[in-house]
């Protein structure tokens, strides 16, 4: 799989970091985690999901592939850690639930199961099987108005806009489709995240991406090896809205390696 990649830090680093982006998000909107000082020494790898911002999506495109190709990047570039954003924290928690990587894991925003995401994206993914890609195309218009809100200098909120408005809504229509059917394939999925054994961060803001229900909270809360986050406020763009936070935490991963 040819995977569109945005690289930062040492070469010849003691560690190396795997950074899966958000559903419709490119490689580079890693870049405010990437350019925090307590990363400085890692090696990173941001790594563009297939068939998002217009990159070609593989010929199997439910979470479990992604997962294994992900696992196989993992694997060459000899990472230590994965993190994941939403989409790409589900992608992280099937790679460790599936054992393709064991080792730390930070996800971000994740929803587990189709209860934590909001009824407006359940919409989107129905309307999809009667009107095809149009519900996917106002969601991509959509992504401009949510890009006022977040604080981060005007060429740096163009520079997402040009990455969101690089996906092809039919493809997306798919990808989407595939993720909401992954959501409800697992009855206990906080439960196979920490049956799956490595140490697990779990960040969230208080209200936006993604959510927990409060049994799979419950769940994290209980687990020996688990550590859930909440940021206060509202947020749907977590790596770059809180990159210093995020840089922590894989700090903190990294020394569980």
């Amino acid at each position: 799989m040819d995977w569109e990649l945005y690289e930062a830090g040492p070469e010849d680093a003691n560690h190396t970091v795997l950074l899966l982006p958000g559903g419709l998000n490119a490689a580079r909107s890693y870049s405010e985690v990437m350019t925090q000082p307590a990363v400085g020494d890692l090696r990173l790898i941001a790594a563009t999901l297939p068939g998002h911002c217009g990159t070609p999506p593989p010929s199997d495109i439910t979470i479990e592939n992604y997962a294994r190709l992900a696992g196989e990047l993992a694997k060459d570039r000899g990472c230590d850690v994965v993190v994941g954003f939403s989409m790409g924290a589900t992608v992280a928690l099937e790679m460790v639930a599936s054992g393709v990587f064991s080792g730390p894991t930070v996800l971000v925003g994740i929803s587990m199961s189709s209860a934590d995401e909001p009824a407006f994206f359940r919409a989107i993914v129905r309307l999809g099987s009667f009107l095809g890609a149009l519900p996917s195309a106002a969601l991509l218009a959509m992504t401009g108005m949510m890009l006022k809100s977040v604080p981060l200098p005007p060429e740096r909120r163009a520079e997402l806009a040009a990455d969101f408005h690089r996906n092809k809504p039919r493809v997306i229509r798919l990808l989407l489709r595939e993720y909401a059917r992954y959501l409800g394939r697992h009855a206990k999925p906080a439960s196979r995240l920490c049956d799956a054994g490595p140490p697990t961060w779990v960040m969230h803001a208080e209200k936006g991406d993604g959510g927990l229900t409060d049994d799979e909270r419950r769940t994290l809360d209980a687990c020996p090896h688990a550590t859930v986050i909440t940021i206060p406020g509202t947020s749907y763009l977590l790596p770059n809205e809180h990159p210093e936070q995020i840089a922590d935490i894989i700090v903190a991963a990294v020394a569980a390696a």
